[in-house]
């Protein structure tokens, strides 16, 4: 996982509320304000919060399927934050995105055959018919679907097999970026774990990368290398999958004691946030969860937390972490001095 597929930094998107007689805006949606991280080449970035946190609307931004604001975006180095979607064409086959919805996404009226090939076809990959109805057949096969699915319809399958078959279109170019919007969300739960270990294959076998949205943060650690958790448009966290517990943010342990205990008889302390998420139309001054943050000081809610590291793998947007790894540092200083 050598150098980073994808950079953004300062990344932010509005949406205009539009209203009167001739339509003026009246007040702008915050969904994006200031977002700035990295994944490397074939790694899995899960990015986690509650619904309306800006998650979607991030994804879509990654993939230039909405245009920013402001901010920067690179693709393996290319800058493509203001590149046309002419110029953009190209660079498709490169990203691709799997939606939370598969039947909502997948064509009715088309063969399951007709949809995986529909990419090749698009980028006029494979012209020989022979050898593209050989490359879905292939295709099919790697996701798990019978050899017969080609020549079915989407509504003949459940919910898991037509996610399955929009995994094999996003695969049919080989991409190198995949953004997985909540993919298992709309799935039973004995079917989650097989669309994520299916996923985690592919992601090993062709070196994929994907950003994995998702609210579910058990979910997210099964099968990230590394997690991002958002609030109100704004990135609060980062760190290694393996050392969740280890998060110091105050909304990443309030969503860490919300993870169900699964072993019988456990009990594990439970972190209740008062009050409800602000309006992103009216975001809160200074932090944006010091409204509901247990540890919330003065300088909350008049500063906005700079987002930097404080362990290895770890950064985070919050005063109290800063004022935390100040001191340790500090002392670490005046233990060196001695």
């Amino acid at each position: 996982m050598d150098g980073n597929i994808l950079e953004i930094e300062e990344l932010t998107k509005g949406f205009p509320v539009s209203g009167g007689f001739l339509g003026r805006e009246r007040a702008r949606v915050h969904a994006v304000r200031g977002v700035s991280l990295n994944i490397r080449h074939g790694e899995t970035l899960g990015l986690v919060g509650e619904s309306g946190c800006g998650k979607s609307t991030l994804g879509q931004l990654v993939l230039r399927l909405l245009d920013p604001d402001s901010g920067t975006i690179l693709f393996d180095g290319r800058d493509i934050t203001r590149t046309s979607q002419s110029r953009l064409r190209p660079l498709r086959r490169e990203m691709q995105i799997v939606f939370q919805d598969p039947f909502a996404s997948l064509n009715p009226r088309m063969t399951v055959g007709d949809i995986v090939a529909e990419p090749l076809v698009v980028h006029s990959e494979l012209k020989n018919p022979r050898e593209r109805s050989d490359r879905v057949s292939e295709l099919v096969r790697l996701v798990g679907l019978p050899p017969d699915a080609a020549s079915r319809y989407p509504h003949e399958f459940s919910g898991g097999q037509r996610q399955r078959v929009w995994i094999a279109r996003a695969i049919a170019l080989m991409p190198r970026l995949i953004v997985a919007d909540e993919p298992v969300s709309a799935l039973d739960l004995s079917i989650r774990g097989e669309i994520l270990n299916l996923m985690t294959d592919l992601r090993e076998r062709f070196g994929l990368a994907y950003l994995f949205i998702a609210h579910d943060l058990k979910v997210v650690e099964h099968i990230s290398h590394r997690i991002a958790v958002m609030y109100l448009g704004k990135l609060m966290e980062i760190f290694p999958s393996e050392r969740l517990s280890d998060a110091r943010h105050p909304y990443t342990q309030a969503l860490v004691s919300a993870i169900p205990v699964t072993s019988p008889g456990a009990k594990k302390s439970r972190i209740v946030l008062q009050g409800d998420v602000p309006s992103p139309l009216s975001p809160p001054r200074g932090c944006p969860f010091n409204p509901r943050c247990p540890h919330a000081v003065d300088i909350c809610s008049k500063e906005e937390p700079p987002f930097v590291p404080y362990m290895d793998g770890f950064s985070a947007a919050c005063h109290r972490i800063s004022e935390m790894e100040n001191k340790r540092v500090g002392l670490i200083g005046l233990d060196r001095k001695s």
